[in-house]
Formats: C-alpha cells, sequence, structure tokens
C-alpha cells in the first residue's frame, strides 16, 4: 500500500501545485452543497416521473394507457439516453461548473413549460382548447362504435419532457464527477465516502419527492404539485450559485469522441474510410493529438482504449434488455396500479362515506407512485448491508462474486419482478372477465379497478429494487474499474447512455403491441386497459430478459477468460470484483 501512496500523491502534485490547499472546511462545504443540489434535483425528477402517467391520462388530457406510458418511458430513456451529450459539451466547451449552471437554467425553464399544461388557462396557451372527451367504460357491445382522437397537447408536452430529460442528463452526467472533484485531494477514502453520500442523497431525494409530491399530485393538485418541482430546482439552482466560492472549478480539457469516431470508422467502415482519407489526407492520416499539440492521450493510447471499448461494450450491449424491464416500474407498473384497489388513506373517516365530499374530491387515496418508495427503502437498507455486512463476509470466505457475475444476479431478480407481475395481471384480468370490479376516484378521474388491493404489486417492486443494486450498481462497478483512466467519464456516460437505449426499446414495443390487433390495442376502452393483454406483454419481457441472460453470461464467461490470460506485468488490471 505504500507505493500506491507514494504514486498517487505524485499523480496529484501538479494539480495542488497550481493553488494552494484550502481549509477543511471549504472541502466540506462544497461536497456538502453538491449533495444538496443531487438531492433537490432528484426530487424534483421524480416528481416527474412519478406520477406523469397518472397526470397524461387524468381529464385535464385524456391520453389514453398505451400512450402515457409510452410518453414515460421515451422521457426515463432520453434522461439517460442524452447523458453523453451533457459530458461532451463540458469536456470541450463548457467545463462542468458551466454545463451544471446552464442544464439548472434549462431545468427551470422546462418545469415551469410542464407546470403551465396544469391549470387551464396555460393549456389554453400552450395548446389550445380540449375537444370534448370522457373517460368511458369498457365497451359494452362487440360491434360498439369508437372514434379516434389524436393526443390532446402532445407538441407540448413531449417538448417540455425532452427538455427535462436534457436538463436532467446534463446534470447527472457532469454533477457527479465535479463532486468527486471537490475531495479529491482528500484520498481515495474521501472519494469513496462521496460516493456512499451521493447515492443516498439521490434515494432521500427520491423518497421526498414520493412521499410529499406524489401525494398532493394525485390528491389535491397537479398545479401544485408540478410548482414543487419548479421550487426544488429554483432552490437548487441557488445553492449552487451561493457554494460556488468553495468550488474547485476545472476547465474543460477535451474530449476523446472524435478520436474514437475515427477508429470506428476506420475499423467498420475502411472503404468509406478510404474515401474520405482521399479528399483529405491530412485528417485521415494524423490524429487531433498530432496535429494540435495539447496536453492528452497520444494516438497509441487512442487505440488502445478503443480496443478496450470494443471488449467492454459487448457485455454492456446486452444489459439493454434489463433496462427494458427496470423501467417498467414508473410506467406499465404504474397504470397496472391504477387498475387495482387503492385504499383510502383514513378509512375509518366518516368523511370518506359521504357522496357529497366524494365528489368534492375530500377522500385521499393512497399515491400509487407510493410504491415506489418499495424500491427506494429496498436500496436505502440493502445497500449499507452489502457494503458493511455481506461483502466483507463473502470476501473472508473468499465467495465473493466479481461485478459481472452480479450484473447476472441481477438480471434474474429483474426477470422474476417481470413474471410476478404477469401474473398478477393474470389474475386481474380474471376478475375483470367476471365482471367483478370497483369504481374509484382518483382525483378527478374514475378508474374501473379489480377487487384486489394495490398491495400485491409490492413484491414485483422489492424484487426490481433488489435487481437494481445487483445490476445497475455492479454494471457501473464494471464500466469503472475495467475502463482506463483517461475513458472511465466516456464510458459511465455509454452506461447511462444505454439504459436509455433500453427505456427508448421498452417504449417502442409498446407502440408496436399497441397497433391494431396487438395486445395493447383496445381503443374501445380509453382511459383503461381492461381489453388489454398487458400479461401477455409482461411474459413477453420476461422472455426477452432471460434471452438475454443467457447471452450475458455466454459473453461474459468469454471476457473473463480472455482477462485471466497473460497480461503485461507493469499494467496490471484491476480488480473487476
Amino acid at each position: 500500500s505504500a507505493p500506491r501512496a507514494t504514486w498517487e500523491s505524485e499523480e496529484r502534485q501538479p494539480l495542488l501545485a497550481r493553488r494552494p490547499r484550502r481549509p477543511r472546511r471549504w472541502w466540506r462545504a462544497a461536497a456538502a452543497a453538491v449533495l444538496l443540489v443531487e438531492m433537490l434535483e432528484r426530487a424534483a425528477f421524480f416528481g416527474v416521473a412519478g406520477n406523469l402517467v397518472l397526470y397524461l391520462n387524468s381529464a385535464e388530457l385524456n391520453w389514453a394507457g398505451d400512450q402515457a406510458s409510452r410518453a414515460a418511458l421515451v422521457f426515463l430513456g432520453a434522461s439517460y439516453l442524452l447523458a453523453p451529450v451533457g459530458g461532451w459539451l463540458a469536456d470541450v466547451y463548457l467545463g462542468r461548473y458551466r454545463a451544471i449552471v446552464l442544464s439548472l437554467l434549462l431545468y427551470l425553464a422546462a418545469s415551469g413549460l410542464l407546470a403551465s399544461t396544469a391549470f387551464p388557462d396555460g393549456r389554453s396557451s400552450f395548446c389550445g382548447e380540449m375537444p370534448s372527451a370522457h373517460l368511458e367504460p369498457a365497451c359494452p357491445s362487440p360491434g360498439c362504435q369508437y372514434t379516434w382522437r389524436a393526443t390532446y397537447c402532445a407538441p407540448t408536452l413531449y417538448a417540455a419532457l425532452l427538455l427535462l430529460a436534457l436538463a436532467a442528463s446534463s446534470v447527472r452526467s457532469n454533477l457527479t464527477s465535479f463532486g468527486a472533484d471537490q475531495v479529491m485531494d482528500l484520498g481515495r477514502h474521501a472519494s469513496r465516502r462521496f460516493f456512499n453520500w451521493f447515492y443516498w442523497s439521490i434515494n432521500v431525494g427520491a423518497m421526498l419527492s414520493l412521499l410529499v409530491v406524489a401525494f398532493i399530485q394525485q390528491n389535491i393538485s397537479f398545479l401544485l404539485g408540478y410548482s414543487i418541482v419548479v421550487g426544488c430546482v429554483g432552490l437548487a439552482f441557488f445553492i449552487f450559485l451561493f457554494a460556488t466560492p468553495s468550488f474547485i472549478i476545472k476547465p474543460p480539457t477535451g474530449s476523446q469522441v472524435s478520436s474514437m469516431l475515427k477508429l470506428a470508422l476506420q475499423n467498420c467502415c475502411p472503404r468509406l474510410w478510404h474515401r474520405h482519407s482521399a479528399r483529405d489526407p491530412s485528417s485521415a492520416q494524423l490524429l487531433p493529438d498530432q496535429r494540435f499539440p495539447q496536453p492528452g492521450p497520444s494516438p497509441q493510447e487512442d487505440i488502445a482504449n478503443f480496443q478496450v471499448l470494443v471488449k467492454i461494450l459487448p457485455v454492456m450491449v446486452t444489459l439493454v434488455p434489463y433496462w427494458m424491464v427496470y423501467f417498467q416500474m414508473q410506467s406499465t407498473y404504474v397504470l397496472q396500479g391504477l387498475h387495482l384497489q387503492i385504499p383510502n388513506i383514513f378509512p375509518n373517516c366518516p368523511t370518506n362515506r359521504s357522496e357529497a365530499l366524494r365528489a368534492q374530491g375530500s377522500v385521499y387515496k393512497i399515491p400509487e407512485a407510493w410504491l415506489l418508495l418499495a424500491n427506494v427503502v429496498v436500496l436505502l437498507i440493502l445497500v449499507p448491508v452489502k457494503d458493511h455486512l455481506l461483502d466483507p463476509l463473502l470476501l473472508r470466505c473468499k465467495l465473493l462474486p466479481s461485478a459481472l457475475q452480479k450484473m447476472a444476479l441481477g438480471m434474474f431478480f429483474g426477470f422474476t419482478s417481470v413474471i410476478v407481475a404477469g401474473v398478477l395481471e393474470m389474475k386481474r384480468l380474471e376478475y375483470i372477465n367476471h365482471n367483478q370490479t370497483v369504481s374509484q376516484q382518483i382525483g378527478q378521474d374514475t378508474y374501473y379497478a379489480a377487487p384486489l388491493s394495490i398491495w400485491w404489486q409490492t413484491p414485483q417492486y422489492l424484487l426490481i429494487g433488489i435487481s437494481e443494486i445487483f445490476a445497475s450498481i455492479a454494471g457501473l462497478e464494471f464500466a469503472y474499474s475495467e475502463a482506463p483512466r483517461s475513458m472511465q467519464g466516456a464510458l459511465m456516460g455509454i452506461f447511462f447512455c444505454l439504459s436509455g437505449v433500453g427505456s427508448l426499446l421498452g417504449s417502442s414495443l409498446v407502440a408496436l403491441l399497441s397497433l391494431p390487433g396487438g395486445w395493447l390495442y383496445c381503443p374501445e376502452d380509453t382511459g383503461n386497459i381492461n381489453k388489454c393483454r398487458m400479461d401477455l406483454y409482461f411474459f413477453l419481457l420476461a422472455g426477452i430478459q432471460a434471452a438475454a441472460a443467457l447471452l450475458f453470461i455466454i459473453i461474459a464467461d468469454r471476457y473473463e477468460r480472455a482477462a485471466k490470460g497473460p497480461a503485461p506485468q507493469s499494467c496490471p488490471r484491476r480488480d473487476s470484483g
């Protein structure tokens, strides 16, 4: 350990020579500000994502269930898919500090636009007047007529959601490394502690949002709920600016994206590469680091990094079907929960039996989004248990699984979650087919639900939370530990990008199955899913996940066998377990 400490101190000497060591209270203030900003940003993000399906499915907008689920999956997918964009802009042009400031400003504007659609004057200004439409029960007869309607306010809402996704992805890709910069001179233990607290701040923000904002949105007003979202972003922006004097701010250092793309073009499309080199010989033969002398990886390092990327990418790509399953938690799981019986928060209150008060919305239902808390609580409890008890025990017994083995285990729990959801949906449809339904008022909207308690969804949420501990955290561990130092940030961005690809593929699958003849095509049942076959959709996802898991095991086995081969002694491989 002594030689490593000496090497690390020498590595940091140039950076320390350029600025005096600051008092410890400045490090703490900077790290605390970053953690608080992250908590508020996550509270705002889950304030949008937690009840997005319910908002789009409400009487104010009257989107069909498949349309609302698709929009939620697009928003969640884009918030991950766009992560490399913010990181690239920060690396090349803005620097992390300016990128975060501009992202929070965009966040504030986009959340304000979304909030403006939650009251009548705002909707009429941005969307025009809504055609008269009402939520209807299932079509009473097979021959009844149904008139197709376009989704109301779709351009404005999709614009707001995509801008929010861009802002959230930019904050995600830059705030993590910016926070680590604040404590890097305190040593590796300080960095590890920062990441632990950073992960907790994410889940604390999610918990506060789901407990408070989701309840307000479902039982009081979406306008008030989205106003809280705007307030969280505004407060995060103010705290970040207020803490600026305590921050370590680094200038942009450049990006390897152009070099990686050039090498990919040269290896994958040699004919196209020869045409390009004929038009621009100097650009084709010389990498940017040769033409413009500046600090950064050499051409040889670029080639070595590209070879590492080619080995790692197949492993990460086979994780995409897991993300298709994971993001059901905030889309189709929510839609399923709206059609299960949701209990009142105050079931013994006399006012709950008053139909007059019921019509005025005085009965408070448990927010369906609260089931996401099962995922959050699992993470808050099991992550410290795993870190302080389970992993040390397995390490002493020499049974600690590698990152790839943990990812495979996470896929298994994701597969189990979607199987449980499919079985529950089969049972729900049995009640529906026997005309055993209950009409429940959620906000201003009526849903025709099966007489099954929504608490039956708890196992699928718990299982998806356990899967996240293994697949998501181990995936980040794999991307960080296997990447060269100069590409760790890039591979983190690719990891988040591929998770967004999984969400968008899930959205595309919903859209495909919503076409005439598909399992999710039920236009005569607008606003409800009682004539759809969502159970078959869940089982299809389970099949895709199972096939991907088998492919992942094969690829991971080949990767680990290749990694155990002879390696240069001067460049030892970091432990990925």
